[in-house]
């Protein structure tokens, strides 16, 4: 099914609170680094609980090491830069729900390399929701969109 992909990710908790919800969805969380944090941090593990032993993480060592190894999936960014709103684009089971940096988001490299560009609509004169919140978001919807009924 989906697999969830954090680039650079620098605060341990939020990962952590990834890594439980791929856990709990049957999601591979893949990591580009270099990340701010080793995922053996004390941070992660309080957050991640046991999650972290029932998921599948896969780090890449660079953002083209992560591109080399995507095999044929679709890398959809999620930016508060994009124009096309999330719930009008149609997910497929291969892709890869890609989400920047808390800090700074992605590089432009990465939002030109990626299949679609996609946000999360919030209100006027706020930055961006937490990362953990966002990826639950997407996720929720792109397997709404792909459920067996």
């Amino acid at each position: 099914m989906f697999n969830i992909a954090l680039y650079q990710p620098d605060i341990p908790q939020n990962t952590a609170a990834i890594i439980r919800l791929c856990s709990c969805f049957g999601s591979t969380l893949e990591i580009i680094e270099p990340c701010g944090f080793n995922l053996d941090d004390k941070r992660i593990k309080k957050v991640a609980m046991d999650y972290l032993n029932k998921v599948k993480i896969i780090k890449h060592k660079t953002y083209n090491d992560f591109l080399i190894k995507k095999n044929n999936s679709r890398i959809i960014l999620m930016t508060t830069k994009a124009k096309k709103v999330y719930t009008d684009f149609c997910f497929n089971k291969k892709d890869i729900l890609l989400f920047g940096r808390e800090s700074e988001g992605v590089p432009e490299i990465v939002h030109k390399k990626s299949f679609e560009r996609l946000k999360i609509p919030i209100k006027k004169n706020t930055r961006s929701l937490n990362i953990g919140t966002a990826v639950a978001i997407v996720l929720s919807e792109a397997l709404r969109q792909n459920s067996t009924k």
